[in-house]
């Protein structure tokens, strides 16, 4: 018997042809790919290493696709690699980003989803399909959710599911506010535009030194920020669970034009402005009132 990660162990009943329980090969203790293997079990989210029997079969992942009869290739050989391409799918390029994003490395990241850091790297970096178990564990590892790592509704504005039926609305100390606003993100600007209309406009940004700083154009809408006080949100829905919070500072905006000040902000920044183009006017924001609101369930700690 011969396994690839991602592939599932189905063990059957008595009957014949009858599926008494299948689950996940997450990792792999043999690089030819045989027993045993580290199975998530789709009935129970257990991970348990499993020692297959007589009663139990491989079903490969893309079989369609491999040009390998069934059970013959390892994980080793040229055929197991060719089986998909070498470039990540939607999957994995966003659990990728999001482990990024939060600092977590690989190893951290497969612990806290009761995964094979191996199996995580075959999800960032092959096109792939894990279980709705699997896919569970690593949106709670990466505190999102598992319809954001697929990628639904990207096109939809957020807040179209039903509300929670008992929420509950809670204040937001400031220490809070912070860790959420954490050091860099998407988030918007309300500012009134050159031809004097109020505009909300969003940016990337930085937190640096407790002022939230952003990179925009000579005359844009954001640049009109400057020389104001304004205001600048950032949130967070949750669609499956009905559930997100919202962080408003308000502050006083200046342009950035020290020269030291300008290269460390361009050192110290995390992205590229995803607008593109030529953006090396800084603006910064420094809050003078920050509050922020959660909605959860009326049972709920307000605290995460």
């Amino acid at each position: 018997m011969h396994a690839h990660l991602g592939d599932r162990l189905v063990v059957e009943s008595p009957s014949t042809g009858v599926v008494r329980r299948d689950g996940e090969i997450i990792g792999l203790h043999h690089k030819d790919g045989t027993p045993p293997y580290d199975v998530r079990w789709s009935d129970t989210d257990d991970v348990t290493l499993v020692f297959p029997g007589p009663d139990a079969h491989v079903q490969h992942l893309e079989t369609e696709a491999d040009d390998t009869p069934s059970g013959t290739g390892t994980v080793g050989d040229d055929t197991a690699a060719s089986r998909t391409s070498a470039n990540p799918g939607d999957i994995g390029r966003r659990v990728a980003e999001e482990r990024r994003r939060r600092g977590l490395s690989r190893e951290e990241t497969a612990r806290r989803a009761r995964i094979s850091p191996q199996y995580l790297a075959y999800l960032e970096e092959q096109p792939s399909d894990p279980s709705t178990a699997t896919l569970f564990a690593l949106a709670g590892a990466l505190d999102t959710t598992a319809g954001s790592l697929r990628g639904g509704g990207v096109d939809r504005p957020p807040g179209q599911g039903h509300a929670l039926l008992h929420p509950r609305l809670n204040d937001l100390d400031q220490e809070e506010c912070r860790r959420l606003l954490s050091t860099h993100g998407v988030g918007r600007v309300a500012v009134t535009a050159p031809d004097g209309r109020p505009a909300v406009v969003p940016v990337n940004y930085e937190v640096v030194d407790d002022a939230i700083v952003f990179r925009t154009r000579p005359g844009s809408v954001p640049a009109a920020a400057a020389g104001d006080e304004v205001a600048f949100e950032v949130d967070h829905v949750d669609e499956a669970m009905s559930q997100g919070w919202s962080v408003l500072a308000v502050g006083p905006a200046t342009t950035v034009t020290d020269p030291d000040a300008l290269r460390d902000l361009a050192r110290r920044a995390h992205t590229e402005p995803w607008a593109g183009g030529t953006r090396d006017t800084w603006v910064s924001v420094r809050p003078t009132r920050l509050t922020g609101k959660r909605i959860t369930p009326a049972d709920q700690s307000a605290r995460r």
